[in-house]
């Protein structure tokens, strides 16, 4: 048992981090300890990072313990770079939470003030001078190599500054360099956001928190309305929207919703918003109030702008577009789902379901299978190609009698546990199987429609042909209304 991490008593008295529990305890017998938890750290780590989406959009983890926020064209917003930092911190203070920052040009070197010296923002002239008294472990490069350095005399950054870099390189790697260069801002580095940047957004800050239901769906309206300017100018409409709720404890809620076609109208966007809510229930809590409220448009489409019938509208279309809207808001966005047809002859692999919010879209982009043009259906012993009404994703195996062999339909089958006598029967229809997804060796199938004596009709199929199989197997692929 080792301490991982410690808190202001702690390490005033002169424990740190990586020391044996025993031998902590033998120095502050009084010490309080209790167990790491690293998904809960990750969790409160992440939850972290969303309150600070406050400030920026570019929010990246670092490591364990650190945030790196691009705050580059948004510091003016709060009053410039040392009111943002000033406010970050006080008001983390006030949650509770002892934490340091730094702004500068390079995140590497922001890492190492953060860490290292405190609370601070250095000019881009002054990197050098800032990072010069600072350990070598500043750098982010690993223990070890810190523990060679040193042993060479070399113990502060500054050392590093003066000293040729064509030993280093030879005798420590390329790694220390470029680490060097990133704390220098001379080797840029990139800050990878956790969430996908929206590529419109709008907020609202609050003078007086809200809780109604009825208050965020005003705001949303209102914010949505303010959208609508940058959206006109794209030509585009909104397809994906999130809602972002910042709450004045802290906790972040976001909320998507999904649109069957592009949206600029407030009042729709609104009324997504107005289903979604309605479906989370009790998941949202608004606790105190929400400060700011936050609304992005996560995709967008061209906007087609179709002149309406000579009644003024087209007013089907759109209330289809509304049902569709409101129901997967309501109740996710596969719960309507309906079919694009595929280049395949299988009946299982013809049409793709997919959800109704994508396809009353336009077209779909779907990656073509790597599969030569499939042939036209050829029916045997009949020119109807009738389908089932009701075709099973997995076809279910049954238990047949046939009379006639090899090509004959059966008399007689035994599916679900209920034996069925055959009055009439058509086919086959003979599919050949796929061999570029399926292999070469695998069976053709035979299809039957075949009505039984109480009237009902099915659509089962046999698998292999007898002169390729000694036993071949029959399967209920669908039934018929």
């Amino acid at each position: 048992m080792r301490l991982v991490a410690l808190d202001e008593g702690a390490d005033a008295a002169g424990l740190k981090r990586g020391q044996g529990l025993a031998e902590a305890r033998a120095i502050c017998p009084a010490l309080i300890v209790s167990e790491e938890d690293k998904a809960a750290d990750r969790r409160f780590h992440e939850a972290l990072a969303d309150w600070c989406d406050r400030y920026t959009p570019l929010v990246a983890l670092e490591g364990d313990d650190g945030l790196f926020l691009d705050i580059t064209g948004s510091a003016h917003l709060f009053g410039g770079e040392e009111a943002l930092l000033q406010e970050m911190l006080t008001r983390l203070l006030e949650m509770g939470l002892q934490v340091q920052g730094a702004i500068s040009k390079a995140p590497g070197l922001s890492s190492a003030l953060a860490r290292y010296a405190g609370n601070r923002i250095v000019a881009d002239e002054d990197c050098e001078t800032a990072i010069a008294p600072l350990p070598l472990s500043a750098l982010r490069i690993e223990e070890s190599l810190v523990r060679a350095l040193n042993k060479l005399g070399l113990k502060q950054v500054g050392d590093l500054l003066g000293a040729p870099r064509a030993p280093l390189a030879r005798r420590f790697g390329s790694h220390l360099l470029m680490r060097l260069d990133q704390a220098l801002g001379l080797d840029e580095e990139a800050i990878s956001p956790r969430r996908p940047v929206a590529s419109l957004s709008a907020e609202r800050r609050l003078a007086e928190p809200v809780q109604a239901e009825e208050d965020i769906l005003m705001l949303a309206g209102q914010v949505a309305e303010a959208l609508k300017p940058s959206l006109e100018a794209r030509g585009a409409g909104g397809r994906v929207f999130e809602l972002v709720l910042f709450r004045v404890d802290g906790k972040v809620f976001r909320i998507s919703a999904g649109a069957s076609r592009p949206l600029r109208d407030a009042g729709r966007i609104a009324r997504l918003f107005q289903e979604r809510l309605k479906g989370l229930h009790d998941e949202l809590d608004a606790g105190f109030g929400f400060e700011i409220l936050r609304l992005n448009v996560l995709r967008h489409e061209d906007f087609d702008t179709e002149q309406g019938d000579f009644e003024g509208d087209d007013r089907r279309h759109l209330s289809l577009g509304d049902f569709v809207d409101q129901v997967s808001a309501r109740l996710g966005p596969d719960c309507l789902q309906t079919y694009q047809l595929r280049e395949s002859h299988i009946p299982e692999r013809a049409v793709l379901p997919v959800a109704a919010l994508d396809h009353l879209s336009a077209a779909i982009a779907v990656k073509p299978s790597r599969m030569p043009e499939a042939a036209p259906l050829q029916a045997v012993g009949s020119d109807s190609r009738e389908r089932p009404l009701r075709l099973f994703t997995h076809p279910e195996p049954l238990e047949a009698f046939a009379v006639e062999v090899p090509d004959g339909p059966p008399i007689r089958f035994r599916w679900r546990r209920l034996t069925h006598q055959v009055r009439r029967a058509e086919g086959p229809e003979r599919l050949a199987a796929e061999w570029w997804l399926d292999g070469e060796t695998a069976p053709t199938r035979d299809y039957f429609r075949l009505e039984s004596e109480n009237g009902q009709r099915f659509w089962v199929y046999r698998q292999g042909l007898y002169d390729q199989l000694a036993n071949p197997r029959w399967f209920m692929h669908g039934v018929f209304a």
